[in-house]
């Protein structure tokens, strides 16, 4: 997401954005880093886009042991004044792009809402028109702070050719966590065409096969794909007992139920083939799922990560949701949101999100 916010940030800027690779947060931290046009067609991208887009290993080589000073606008500084000490948001890519930044804090006017709401959102025409001379030198000129950069205290304008920013994670157009809705235009212009490459559909759809048990001469039949997340979200539950907190199979079964209704009315599509990805770990809850005649991958049985590495569980796993003729996801979830928009843009599927949190979240 935080990618294609950078991508549409180019866009309306009339500038090329450039690609770092992909960095583990919620999957093993050893994992290494993951090139972004290993797993997204980047011509197919620009093609549709209208502009290049690179990657940083077409700019700087990764190799290179030369420590690069540039100066870069620091969204996070500006929306965390709520928090006692706000400083810009840090990340290992600049450990691996050797780079050395000097942070200087965007203008307090960036913020999408009210700095007393504390989303932390920004809005992406206040950080373009920092792109353009007028703008940007006015801000400039008015009390901005200048962080020296860590390894040579050198203290920089942010660059006026390079324009770079600490964290785009938490950006829209009108209204936080946009990409939950419909007329969203990082999704409508950059986020739908980000397809995935030819060999990694073709690795995903193998997967999902066997998962299904399909035999060799026939076509994978349309599924229903389903995405519960729990792991981190149990931090959010507070005093709910988890299993009041997170919605019940029963639930989960309700909305792939209504999934499966729309796509026979709708469609003329029977589906009675389930899919469920989760990161939950308890074998009694993979259990029921079986008993409802659901399946899934089981990576530990095909060795995934011994054969192919850390990162392609996920990768799988998001082709998987994002091929399904319908899809059932969990609120709040940013893996849900991506593949809830994918089946709907890429299949005209049907697609249903469980609320949770308290008992009867998802009543309806």
């Amino acid at each position: 997401m935080e990618y294609a916010n950078l991508i549409y940030l180019a866009l309306i800027t009339e500038r090329t954005p450039i690609i770092p690779k992909f960095l583990s947060t919620h999957i093993d931290p050893r994992a290494p880093p993951f090139v972004f046009g290993e797993v997204f067609d980047v011509p197919r991208l620009s093609q549709a886009i209208g502009i290049h887009v690179l990657e940083w290993h077409e700019v700087k080589d990764p190799e290179s042991q030369v420590l690069d000073d540039l100066g870069c606008w620091s969204i996070w500084e500006t929306v965390q004044q709520h928090v006692s000490v706000p400083a810009p948001r840090q990340s290992r890519s600049l450990n691996l792009l050797k780079l050395d930044i000097s942070w200087t804090q965007t203008p307090p006017w960036v913020e999408l809402t009210s700095p007393s709401k504390h989303n932390n959102h920004a809005s992406f025409w206040s950080l373009a028109s920092l792109a353009f001379p007028e703008t940007r030198s006015d801000s400039l000129t008015s009390s901005s702070t200048n962080h020296p950069s860590p390894q040579h205290q050198v203290s920089l304008p942010p660059d006026e050719h390079l324009l770079c920013f600490d964290f785009l994670y938490y950006v829209s157009a009108h209204h936080t966590w946009e990409w939950e809705l419909d007329y969203s235009p990082a999704w409508r212009f950059v986020g739908q065409h980000m397809r995935w490459t030819a060999s990694m559909e073709r690795l995903a759809d193998a997967y999902a096969r066997r998962a299904m048990n399909v035999p060799v001469n026939e076509p994978t039949p349309p599924y229903v794909s389903v995405h519960i997340r729990h792991g981190d979200f149990l931090e959010q539950c507070l005093e709910v007992p988890v299993d009041q907190c997170f919605a019940s199979l029963s639930i989960i079964a309700r909305r792939v139920s209504e999934v499966q209704e729309e796509l026979r009315i709708r469609k003329g599509i029977e589906v009675t083939h389930v899919i469920m990805t989760s990161d939950e770990s308890d074998p009694e809850w993979w259990s029921e799922v079986r008993a409802l005649g659901w399946t899934w991958v089981d990576y530990g049985a095909e060795r995934t990560e011994e054969i192919y590495g850390k990162w392609h569980p996920v990768f799988i796993d998001a082709i998987i949701q994002s091929n399904g003729a319908g899809f059932v996801g969990t609120l709040r979830s940013t893996m849900s949101t991506l593949a809830s928009r994918r089946v709907q843009s890429w299949h005209d599927g049907a697609t249903r999100i469980i609320a949770w949190g308290w008992p009867g979240a998802d009543d309806h």
